[in-house]
């Protein structure tokens, strides 16, 4: 009779997208981006008043005449970049109008384990990240698509864009 080989964990499988920004690599649910793809076609953006800033956010991408707002995931994590290095991809984000600045994409892979956030996680990154996983050994975050852009600055934007609209028809 032979051995039984060790069966591989049966946990819910799901394809992630491994990118990089200021040296870190991160995950993101494949499901959650609709496009990987280069920097042409972004515009330069600005809220127009000094009392509303939003730095994360520089430019836009209109595509299928729908507008992403472009978040420089750099800002929205607190990294610098390392000196020399700077984005070159877009995620443009499905069900949502966001599109995030990446320095590189890596690969997908598929995981069967998101590991529970340690509690040593309690400020920005509890709502950053939905997990981490482990990739070759090294433990990677899992970011949460929703977190790049609330509520309450994706209503800023889109007022923004629709002021910047209503000033240029008159």
């Amino acid at each position: 009779m032979r051995p039984q080989r060790p069966q591989p964990p049966k946990g819910a499988r799901e394809d992630v997208i491994l990118f990089t920004v200021g040296g870190f690599r991160f995950a993101i649910a494949a499901g959650a981006v609709s496009e990987i793809r280069g920097l042409e076609g972004l515009r330069s953006f600005s809220l127009g008043s000094s009392y509303m800033r939003m730095p994360k956010v520089d430019f836009t991408l209109e595509r299928n005449g729908t507008i992403y707002f472009v978040v420089d995931a750099a800002r929205h994590f607190h990294l610098s970049r390392p000196v020399g290095s700077s984005p070159a991809r877009l995620l443009v984000l499905r069900q949502s109008a966001a599109a995030i600045q990446v320095d590189s994409t890596d690969r997908m892979m598929e995981i069967s384990v998101l590991h529970a956030l340690p509690q040593a996680f309690t400020g920005d990154e509890r709502h950053w990240y939905r997990g981490l996983v482990i990739v070759n050994g090294d433990v990677v975050p899992a970011v949460n698509q929703n977190a790049f852009l609330s509520k309450a600055e994706m209503a800023v934007l889109k007022t923004a864009v629709q002021r910047v609209r209503g000033a240029a028809a008159v």
